[in-house]
């Protein structure tokens, strides 16, 4: 019998908000949006009125695909950030330490004063371009072709690289594609077995969670892969505590099993993947014993997983930055594809492989030419005929397109090293959320001129020389590509506050004054839309056949959608692969240990993640009096017995080191936790600013640093 999702709940909330509208007083002013938080974007109407003398807010839940009527917490508070007094309303410089208000053209002239004098002493490549995961497609797609039209510098990429870069890149070699989801959200409740590794979605995307829940109503086994108890993992039938960064040597034990015990699918092996015959090698030299010793999962568990895992007529698995901010997170992901690979687990109802994405369009601006290595539609930057391509469409010589610049890390290493001169930084706080942020922020302080784009003084900000107002998720209109692949539309309908500008609209002008006017005449987002749509044609990552209309018609598109009168695919891989011969790869992947290992001195892992109420360094969450109240500074989870080893108690003030730096935060004692580890979040800055901590050592593939793992050490403030 079909299964079908049952929407009661959310149709029930759905009648309370339609009654809601009815009461609307004459006065309101009713603003549709998208929340601008996870990669969910969930719809919703905020409601403004005027009570008297003052004005009040409240949101009401929008249907659309993806939530399906739901909203969380911080998508019901986040419009408190966008009204808050602490908005930049005016263009910023710095004069003897202090910010001076100065006009849009007197910005725009120091602009291209400075960018011109630093390119004229050190070389085109002197300035960086910094862009964010959080900003809409049309501003991805001309961030990429302000670096390399305007500025004519091969530096450019963008906070996402802390995020999906490890999946992003593993997609692209084992299917062809790198899209987060291969399957659509509706397709959850069907699976009769998942896996959900490294990924706390009920904190960080918590809408979502119905479709497990309803998985699980109809008999799906859960099997869920963290060093942490989490509000994710009281959805476990199984919960594998796997000590930090052994995760690729986990699903070697998992594929072992698989292999050995026949619930491979070799019919799919055969026909539709290559390389199998190199990982069965492989895992013929792996021992069980070895692995629960280096994993401290006991071999009973991971036999228990594997069979489950095997044994499904549909199964699922699911990664996020638990398992892909490590550095071998491409190989580790690489693994769980296997998996999946393996058991002919996708590209077919209730299976396949999903990479949950972390930023509000992180899925999008990783697509269209916003990364160090990338042209628009996912292309290649050093493939000559999609050079040749992107040229025509932005009416350049191919020649005159830089090449393949560096991560974001590297460029920030380069900062450092004094060869980037000239940051242009957009929405982003890379002081908070880089590794080894105090060489970061050494860095920045020397450089010669840096531009910040923001809505706040983010840390990042405090050390402009020149702050630029942008606009809010309230304000600012245009597309956005969700967890699953699916385009959609986020209206802007309230008013810039003070000189705020749209981020397109601050790049053009910037253009303008550089001389590259004509590259960048664009006077709306639907303009730099409809360019865009050109420059993916024949890409990956093709936008073509989605337009404005379709997408307001259609409650979104999903890519690929290579035409106008194409439906877009939400099953992806049904039928073949996206590699050239049609084929998944499947890699034999080694186990690995983490770059830095606990000693005497620094006995401790230390781990990192986010909480339900904030979002990435914080900068607009913190400003959010109702979010910022549920969780008003960081803490340190530490479980009972390593407390009292290190003679801390609950809720006090703890000292916390690593070999680059420390950090004060206050304990929270719980026994949710491994042993031998801590977790610190990612939401505060200065002395709470965990990114002190973490190394700095980056994944060969994909460049992602390893967030999850370094050695710390823990003790009372006071002492």
């Amino acid at each position: 019998m079909e299964m079908v999702l049952d929407h009661r709940w959310e149709r029930v909330r759905l009648m309370v908000g339609l009654q809601q509208q009815k009461n609307l007083s004459e006065q309101a002013s009713r603003m549709s949006t998208q929340c601008p938080f996870c990669s969910v974007q969930c719809k919703m109407e905020v409601i403004e009125e005027q009570a008297g003398d003052r004005k009040t807010f409240r949101v009401l839940p929008v249907y659309n695909p993806a939530s399906q009527g739901r909203l969380c917490i911080k998508g019901v508070y986040g419009h408190q950030h966008a009204l808050h007094p602490d908005r930049v309303l005016y263009p910023m410089r710095k004069v003897n330490g202090e910010f001076v208000r100065i006009s849009w053209p007197d910005a725009l002239e120091l602009i291209r004063e400075q960018f011109t004098q630093i390119q004229q002493e050190d070389g085109l490549d002197a300035l960086g371009v910094y862009g964010a995961a959080t900003v809409t497609n049309e501003v991805a797609y001309l961030l990429g072709k302000f670096a390399r039209v305007a500025l004519k510098t091969k530096y450019i990429d963008y906070n996402g690289r802390y995020c999906m870069s490890a999946a992003a890149s593993a997609g692209m070699k084992a299917f062809g594609m790198d899209r987060g989801l291969t399957m659509e959200l509706t397709d959850i409740p069907y699976s009769q077995c998942i896996i959900l590794a490294g990924t706390n979605i009920a904190e960080c995307q918590p809408t979502l969670i119905p479709y497990f829940t309803k998985a699980k109503e109809n008999g799906c086994y859960i099997i869920i892969i963290d060093p942490r108890e989490t509000g994710t993992t009281k959805l476990a039938d199984l919960h594998l505590k796997v000590k930090p960064g052994m995760d690729a040597a986990l699903v070697n034990g998992l594929l072992k099993v698989i292999w050995e015990e026949g619930y491979s699918d070799p019919s799919f092996i055969a026909e539709r993947t290559k390389g199998f015959e190199e990982l069965k090698e492989h895992l013929s030299t792996i021992d069980l014993d070895d692995i629960e010793e280096i994993t401290g999962i006991p071999v009973e568990q991971i036999q228990q997983a594997a069979r489950l895992f095997g044994q499904s007529k549909t199964g699922m698995v699911f990664t996020a930055r638990g398992v892909e901010q490590h550095t071998d997170g491409h190989m580790i992901v690489r693994n769980f594809m296997n998996l999946s690979l393996i058991t002919g687990k996708i590209g077919k109802k209730g299976s396949g492989y999903g990479a949950i994405t972390g930023q509000g369009n992180g899925q999008g601006a990783r697509e269209q030419g916003h990364k160090a290595d990338q042209l628009p539609g996912y292309r290649s930057i050093e493939d000559p005929d999609h050079r040749a391509y992107i040229a025509k469409v932005w009416g350049v010589h191919e020649k005159d397109i830089p090449g393949k610049g560096v991560s974001a890390y590297e460029m920030l290493e380069k900062v450092h090293q004094k060869e980037i001169t000239g940051l242009f930084v957009m929405c982003s706080n890379p002081v908070v959320s880089s590794p080894n942020a105090s060489l970061v922020e050494e860095g920045l302080n020397n450089l010669k001129f840096l531009v910040v784009v923001d809505l706040f003084v983010s840390e990042s900000a405090r050390m402009a020389d020149l702050i630029l107002p942008a606009s809010s998720y309230l304000e600012n209109e245009g597309t956005m590509t969700n967890v699953e692949g699916r385009v959609t539309w986020r209206p802007g309908s309230r008013e810039c506050p003070g000189e705020a500008k749209h981020d397109w609209q601050i790049l053009c002008e910037m253009a303008r004054v550089l001389g590259k006017e004509k590259h960048f005449s664009f006077s709306s987002a639907g303009e730099i839309f409809n360019e865009l749509r050109v420059a993916s044609r024949g890409g990956i990552a093709d936008y073509y056949g989605i337009t404005y209309d379709r997408i307001k018609q259609e409650d979104g598109v999903y890519w690929p959608c290579p035409s106008l009168d194409h439906p877009g695919e939400g099953r992806l891989f049904e039928k073949t692969f996206a590699n050239p011969d049609g084929k998944a790869e499947i890699i034999a992947v080694a186990n690995h240990f983490p770059k830095e290992q606990t000693d005497e001195n620094f006995p401790l892992y230390l781990t990192t993640g986010r909480v339900m109420y904030h979002y990435l360094t914080g900068v607009q969450t913190r400003r959010s009096p109702s979010l910022k109240a549920r969780e008003k500074e960081s803490f340190l989870e530490i479980h009972p017995n390593t407390a009292n080893k290190f003679g801390i108690e609950d809720a006090i003030l703890v000292k916390v080191e690593s070999r680059r730096g420390s950090m004060v935060v206050r304990s929270k004692v719980t026994e949710s936790i491994r042993e031998d580890t801590v977790f610190l979040p990612m939401h505060w800055g200065d002395l709470q600013n965990v990114n002190k901590l973490t190394h700095q050592e980056l994944d060969p593939v994909c460049k992602m640093p390893g967030f999850k793992v370094c050695a710390v050490r823990v003790g009372p403030l006071n002492k």
